[in-house]
């Protein structure tokens, strides 16, 4: 009788926080971070939380709180949340966090990813585990803690931090990732991050030498590459020497034009450095501006099997010395659709790089929330292409600003818990959304319907 209802612009993802709260994918966060402020209105991590729906929202700021979750009981409510915490609180929250707190929400996050990934979960007997390693530019001001002139891609001179990740390729999660100074690059975060993977994945011996490290050329020193290969792994890495490359491409005695890259060509090592295990080492070269070569070597482990696999291509019954090359390339290739792709997808969809905090350990935070939020999107866009496959190439920009932003009425009973959503029948993805989250959220007894609004 005195059930009533609201309208949000985002009911959708309203939806997904009821689903959210049904996993349980916050309580290791409440369960584990503790966060030393007073008390006044809302809890620390109350807080948090506001920050965290507020990237899931499409916030690239904390100053969009006001703005997108504020205004939005409905979404709050469906999160947990009776009301929202005013921008400027939640950043004070942040500020707040110190080195421990960002090591429980670290402990916490393992757990999360314990629970609910499908990396851990990983067959190795079936298939190998494809690690992506690399790390991407986090630029901002001047006068925050760590920020310094670094490499940033196309912004010469710029100042930031760095931000390392490892990312489960077959899966599309981030494993584990780990803010640096501005200076750091993989060379000095390789072996770092390949560590705490480990300790995620439970990588034992006989789980490693099934697994394939992909790498780029910041973690291609000799150290690095026998580091890995005497840790059991398949490695497949580019060489970070430059001078060593063009030494190494003059024993190339063929070199085959890629048909995949206009004016870059291949060609076998035939006099390969000496790793402290074998390998096999391939040659690039592509014309720079000037007109003079530049040189690249590749270097792997992987047997022809694991290449023409993690090529995606079909291994011929008696493959030739050139089939074998260009699977070679094309393995190493992939991981642009890999990690490479999931760097813009948390910077372009998450606002990664919009939200810079001055205290290290804050903007720490801010990293570990995107972490939550990239992860989660990837399990509900899971959900979403098992009844809608197209949906299964969905980046994380387009989950944020359409899949969440679908709008609906939420019906709530009198004492506020919520009874019903109705999405927006006319929104192109109403019914996918719909058609994959109602069999959740119906163990609650929350109806998903279709209506006109």
């Amino acid at each position: 009788m005195n059930n009533y209802t609201h309208f949000s612009a985002r009911a959708s993802l309203a939806a997904v926080g009821l689903c959210m709260r049904q996993m349980e994918i916050w309580e290791p966060v409440q369960r584990n971070v503790h966060i030393k402020q007073k008390v006044i209105k809302h809890k620390p991590l109350d807080k948090v939380m506001d920050a965290f729906i507020n990237i899931l929202a499409g916030g690239h700021g904390l100053v969009e709180i006001n703005t997108r979750v504020r205004p939005d009981s409905s979404l709050q409510r469906a999160f947990g949340r009776d009301t929202c915490a005013d921008q400027s609180l939640v950043s004070d929250t942040l500020n707040a966090c110190t080195e421990e707190t960002v090591d429980q929400m670290r402990k916490a996050m393992q757990e999360i990813y314990h629970r609910h990934s499908q990396g851990r979960r990983h067959k190795y007997e079936k298939s190998w585990q494809v690690l992506d390693v690399d790390m991407s530019g986090m630029p901002a001001g001047r006068q925050g803690e760590g920020v310094s002139k670094g490499y940033f891609s196309g912004q010469k001179g710029r100042r930031g931090r760095q931000l390392g990740r490892v990312y489960a390729t077959l899966y599309n999660e981030i494993v584990v990732e780990q803010l640096y100074p501005g200076k750091v690059q993989l060379e000095r975060s390789l072996q770092a991050l390949v560590t705490a993977s480990e300790e995620v994945l439970k990588l034992k011996k006989s789980r490693r030498q099934r697994t394939i490290l992909r790498v780029d050329g910041g973690g291609g020193r000799d150290a690095d590459i026998n580091w890995m290969l005497n840790q059991d792994y398949f490695v497949i890495a580019k060489v970070k020497n430059w001078k060593r490359s063009a030494k190494l491409a003059r024993s190339v005695v063929t070199w085959y034009p890629d048909p995949k890259v206009s004016g870059r060509e291949v060609g076998w090592v035939m006099e390969p450095h000496v790793y402290d295990r074998p390998t096999r080492q391939l040659a690039i070269r592509k014309r720079k501006k000037n007109g003079q070569w530049q040189y690249r070597v590749l270097v792997f482990n992987l047997t022809d099997q694991m290449l023409f696999w993690i090529a995606d291509l079909s291994r011929p019954d008696t493959p030739t010395m050139t089939d074998i090359l260009f699977a070679a390339i094309r393995a190493y290739d992939l991981r642009g659709g890999g990690v490479e792709t999931s760097f813009k997808g948390s910077k372009h969809g998450l606002g990664l790089t919009k939200r810079n905090k001055r205290r290290f350990a804050a903007q720490e935070m801010l990293v570990l929330l995107a972490q939550l939020a990239y992860n989660l999107i990837t399990w509900m866009r899971n959900r979403l292409a098992y009844h809608t496959s197209s949906l299964r190439q969905f980046g994380v920009l387009r989950m944020v600003r359409d899949v969440f932003h679908i709008s609906g009425s939420i019906t709530f009973s009198n004492k506020g818990h919520i009874l019903q959503i109705t999405l927006n029948q006319a929104h192109c993805l109403a019914l996918s959304v719909q058609r994959a989250l109602l069999p959740f959220l119906a163990r609650d007894d929350t109806l998903l319907n279709l209506g006109q609004i």
